[in-house]
């Protein structure tokens, strides 16, 4: 019996310890309508999902301020987590605060309501003088958007800044949770450094730290959210002891803070007269169409440079290509972008330099080109063109143009005697022979002939070598080729991180080149399927096959679903380490 009764002890301890409690707490059930109320929602698990309830009846003066607890006394654990508000009564009356949500390990935890009681105003308000109040009172992070509601395409700027005030002091902080900028073009601002300076919040004085600077370009329209940054603070606290030499004594407390979620609704462009010449330029622009050389020879090449330049989403447009008569030749565009990210936006130009060749003299028009951006501040398509170039191409047309004369042989004549077979031509040369006739043996003929295949034989035998190393030199000259095709690919999709179409286009072609290269396969043979046999019949591991079908089902579904720049990094850095297994392994 006794056995028993220690059993049941031991599993009753067990399931106390084992047992999960989400509590609302209140600083006060009562309180005049100048003061403060505290609120805090505490668990003794990790959930997430927090979900508050409404405040309705309050102004939210702070929070949600987020700090975690954990240690270890006795080889016992006690770990807590608590979100912290704080409000401010609107009028007097009982109101109620309303359960939380929490979940944990896929079960959905609540708090009971708490009612308040609020009061009439007081000469002299209540404060807690408690170490956690003053931290959590006196420390504010706070996420500053330029604009909520932009277009699409359209700069907007999201700034973090931390506010604490005296009597606390902060001496480190440290990023613990990034906010995630999922259907945004992000551009981070660098802060070379963090500095204190004085600033207010909320009309109260407050030293001030600019945290983060980000520069944002929606890619979806619709509302966005943007999750919280949070960042853990070890904050100094004045007690009420001294030192021996009358100083104050300090408290360190940790702190964890957040910004809060923040949603952004982006606006489409307007469908209704959107020019065609409309690429995707969001705004303000200036457009250059220019021309080095408007009279040269035949056959001599000129620089055709279409530049725009301004403030907008630079890099995420397509600009305007050129026209030129049939006979010029028209190669393609080198592109160059010189293009400063400040917390505007982007700044600068990009620009595509054409190398044009005339092959006939005269003269020749290059039509003049359109460029359309919309204005978000003006909220008009705007459509900007270019003046008309005329070319003077002078010279003759080179001989390779000129089509060949044939020349006119002349046909020996014969002359014509009828039927008259005595009269013959005068023989000019006689044609004797020898009366002792020579035999084929003895000959020097014979002997050249007899020669010949012993001469031969090591001619053909180190021709065949020669063309053997040269065709193995075209080889490894064409997988040198090929190699370097996959890494100035690669290289360009690396630059079009954020640019969908042409990101992926160029790491499809960067993965073509690169497997033609080291399978040593042509184009016609460039199949999934084919290829994955293929890698499997060269004892390439499973696990390195079906990375390489995953990255080009993904390239492939990208032209067909929304990417973000995140995917496009993580798509990048995938198709790395599928040529780094692939070189290991074959």
């Amino acid at each position: 019996m006794r056995l028993i009764i220690q059993i049941l002890l031991i599993f009753g301890t067990f399931c106390l310890n084992a047992q999960v409690n989400f509590d609302l707490r209140v600083s006060k059930k009562k309180l005049a309508i100048n003061e403060r109320l505290r609120v805090d929602f505490v668990m003794n698990e990790n959930g997430d999902d927090f979900t508050p309830p409404s405040f309705s009846q309050f102004n939210l003066i702070a929070g949600p301020n987020q700090s975690i607890s954990n240690s270890w006394i006795n080889g016992k654990r006690t770990f807590s987590k608590t979100y912290t508000y704080f409000l401010s009564p609107k009028k007097k009356g009982t109101y109620k605060i309303g359960s939380a949500k929490i979940t944990f390990k896929d079960k959905i935890y609540k708090t009971l309501p708490v009612s308040i009681n609020v009061i009439n105003a007081t000469n002299k308000p209540s404060k807690t003088s408690s170490v956690e109040y003053l931290a959590d009172e006196n420390i504010q992070l706070v996420a500053e958007i330029s604009k909520i509601d932009p277009y699409l395409n359209e700069a907007i700027s999201i700034t973090y800044k931390l506010y604490f005030r005296d009597p606390i002091k902060i001496s480190d902080a440290r990023e613990i949770k990034s906010p995630k900028f999922e259907d945004f073009w992000t551009n981070q601002i660098d802060i070379p450094q963090l500095k204190v300076k004085l600033g207010s919040y909320k009309g109260e004085s407050y030293n001030e730290v600019l945290w983060k600077k980000t520069v944002l370009y929606p890619q979806k329209t619709g509302q966005l959210v943007i999750e919280p940054l949070t960042i853990n603070l070890v904050v100094e606290i004045p007690t009420k002891q001294r030192d021996f030499f009358g100083n104050v004594i300090y408290k360190q407390v940790s702190r964890s803070v957040n910004a809060g979620k923040r949603v952004i609704s982006v606006k489409d462009l307007p469908k209704v007269n959107q020019p065609e010449s409309f690429t995707g330029a969001v705004g303000e622009f200036n457009l250059d169409f220019l021309v080095n050389k408007r009279s040269l020879k035949s056959s001599e090449s000129f620089v055709a440079t279409v530049k725009v330049s301004g403030q907008g989403n630079l890099k995420l447009f397509d600009l305007p290509k050129i026209k030129v008569p049939n006979s010029f030749e028209l190669f393609e565009p080198e592109y160059n972008e010189k293009v400063i990210t400040d917390i505007q936006g982007m700044n600068g130009n990009v620009k595509n330099v054409y190398t044009v060749i005339p092959n006939y003299p005269g003269k020749y028009p290059i039509p003049k080109i359109e460029f359309t951006y919309f204005d978000p501040k003006k909220e008009l398509y705007q459509t900007l063109t270019s003046s008309e170039h005329i070319i003077d191409v002078y010279g003759d047309i080179s001989s390779s143009k000129i089509a060949s004369i044939k020349n006119n042989s002349t046909n020996n004549q014969k002359m014509n005697f009828g039927n008259n077979q005595n009269l013959m031509f005068i023989k000019l040369k006689s044609n004797f022979h020898s009366i002792n006739k020579i035999e084929f043996w003895q000959k020097k003929y014979f002997w050249i002939l007899y020669a010949l295949p012993l001469i031969i034989l090591p001619i053909i035998s180190f021709l065949r070598k020669i063309f053997s190393n040269r065709k193995t030199n075209n080889n490894l000259i064409l997988l040198r080729k090929r190699n370097k095709l996959a890494i100035k690919f690669l290289g360009n999709a690396k630059k079009q991180i954020g640019n969908k179409s042409k990101f992926y286009d160029s790491l499809e072609k960067a993965l073509n080149n690169y497997l033609k290269a080291k399978l040593q396969i042509e184009t016609g043979d460039m199949q999934k399927d084919l290829i994955a046999e293929l890698l499997k019949e060269s004892k390439v591991k499973i696990q390195t096959v079906e990375l390489f079908l995953k990255v080009i089902k993904n390239c492939e579904m990208a032209r067909y679903s929304p990417i973000n720049q995140v995917k496009m990094e993580e798509d990048y850095n995938s198709a790395i380490d599928l040529i780094e297994f692939i070189d290991k392994e074959l």
